[in-house]
C-alpha cells in the first residue's frame, strides 16, 4: 500500500487546463479531492473531468483545509494514493504548503504536478517582462481599505518594478472583488497617504478570465479604467513600473493601451 499525496494543478479556466501527466495521475488514484476557493475556474465541468479519469472527485471547503488542518485529505493519503486538485499551480496558495508539511510529518510521500498559474499567464498576456515584477500583493474585501497593497505598490514603484495585484474572492458567496472596486480601494488609501502612488494618470492593466479563449485585457490610465467593463471574473490588476519600449509596444498591440504611453516611457 502506497501512502502518497500528489498535488495536481488544474490550470486557469476549465478541466482542459490540466496537463496530460496530471490526468494520468488521476486515473491511478485511490482518492481525489479538489478545492475551488483559492481561484475561480469559470468554465470548469466537474462531471466531464470525472468522465475523463473515470473517478469520483470530492470537493473540499476552506474550512476543511484551514480550520480542520486538512485531516480528511491526510487520513486518505495514509490509506493510499490521494490526489489534491488545485486551480492554477498547487503552491501559489500558501495554505497548501502547510498541508504538504503535515503530510511529511505523518510519513506520507508527496509529489507535485504543476499547472498553469496566473503568475505566468499575466506575463504572457500582457507582454511585460517577467524579471521586472516586484512583490505581489492581494487586495482584500474590507470595510476599511487595507494599507498593505498601497504600501507594496509604492515600494515597487520606487524601484521601477511592476506590481501584480491579486483580487480577493469569496467563492461560497459568489463574490469577487472587481478591478473597479480595487482601484477605488487604492484611491481611498491615496487620499489618506497622499504619496502620489495612485492618481488619475497612473497607468494600470486589468485582466479578466486569464486562460479563457477570450480573456479581457485592457491597459490605460486609471481615470479611464475605473469605468471599463471587464466582464465576468476572475480578475487581476497590474501596475507597471518602468516600461521598456517593447513592453509599451506589446500593451498597445494587445491591451488596447493608448499610444500616449510611447511618450511617457522610452
Amino acid at each position: 500500500m502506497m501512502k502518497e499525496l500528489v498535488f495536481v494543478g488544474l490550470g486557469l479556466n476549465d478541466e482542459y487546463g490540466i496537463t496530460l501527466k496530471g490526468l494520468e495521475e488521476l486515473k491511478t488514484a485511490d482518492t481525489i479531492f479538489m478545492e475551488t476557493y483559492t481561484s475561480r475556474m469559470p468554465d470548469f465541468n466537474m462531471q466531464h473531468l470525472e468522465e475523463l479519469c473515470n473517478k469520483k472527485i470530492q470537493l473540499i471547503t476552506r474550512q476543511t483545509l484551514e480550520e480542520e488542518n486538512g485531516q480528511q485529505i491526510l487520513q486518505a493519503a495514509e490509506l493510499g494514493k490521494t490526489i489534491f486538485l488545485v486551480p492554477g499551480d498547487p503552491f501559489i496558495a500558501t495554505t497548501h504548503v502547510t498541508l504538504r508539511i503535515d503530510a511529511k510529518k505523518r510519513g506520507v510521500a508527496t509529489r507535485i504536478v504543476h499547472g498553469i498559474s496566473i503568475m505566468s499567464a499575466i506575463v504572457s498576456l500582457s507582454g511585460l517582462h517577467n524579471y521586472k515584477f516586484g512583490k505581489t500583493v492581494t487586495i482584500p474585501f474590507s470595510e476599511t481599505p487595507a494599507e498593505t497593497p498601497y504600501n507594496v505598490l509604492t515600494q515597487n514603484k520606487k524601484l521601477g518594478l511592476h506590481t501584480l495585484c491579486l483580487l480577493d474572492l469569496r467563492e461560497p458567496e459568489n463574490r469577487y472583488l472587481t478591478i473597479n472596486q480595487a482601484i477605488q480601494t487604492l484611491q481611498i488609501v491615496e487620499q489618506q497617504k497622499q504619496q502620489n502612488t495612485i492618481t488619475p494618470d497612473t497607468v494600470a492593466i486589468g485582466i479578466a478570465r486569464a486562460g479563457n479563449n477570450k480573456p479581457a485585457l485592457k491597459a490605460g490610465f486609471l481615470k479611464n479604467l475605473i469605468n471599463f467593463d471587464f466582464g465576468m471574473p476572475p480578475y487581476s490588476l497590474i501596475f507597471p513600473g518602468d516600461l521598456h519600449f517593447m513592453e509599451v509596444d506589446a500593451l498597445i498591440a494587445f491591451a488596447d493601451a493608448p499610444v500616449e504611453l510611447k511618450r511617457l516611457f522610452k
